[in-house]
């Protein structure tokens, strides 16, 4: 990765998020920039926190998870955080399965409910 500094408004082309996600994440500790006066910079560190941090969005894990595993890697180093996440994954994935199965009955549910109106109407 290059040592590049991105701007707020290159981070959020590259992430495809809002100034206030960035400032929001920052509030709560999952990014840290560079500041000059009051603009901010980005540099490698924080571009790949944020890769992580919106792949896990994007996986279903809640922010607080996030920013304690991206904790992990600072305190305790590589081999703890990915043991943390194998652990956390499995959970999640458990809580995916069980969305999912969720909804396929509330499609099913849905479908017949239509379905039987739908023949009503002929």
């Amino acid at each position: 990765m290059t040592d590049q500094r991105l701007s707020v408004k290159e981070m959020c082309s590259k992430f495809d998020v809002t100034p206030r996600t960035l400032r929001y994440y920052e509030y709560i500790e999952l990014l840290a920039p560079e500041k000059e006066g009051r603009s901010r910079f980005y540099g490698p560190r924080e571009v790949a926190r944020m890769t992580l941090i919106m792949r896990g969005r994007r996986w279903g894990f809640a922010l607080e998870d996030i920013r304690q595993w991206l904790l992990i890697y600072e305190n305790d180093g590589n081999e703890a955080q990915m043991k943390s996440w194998v652990e956390l994954a499995g959970k999640q994935l458990d809580e995916l399965r069980e969305q999912r199965s969720q909804l396929d009955l509330a499609i099913k549910e849905l479908e017949k409910h239509r379905d039987d109106v739908a023949s009503s109407l002929s």
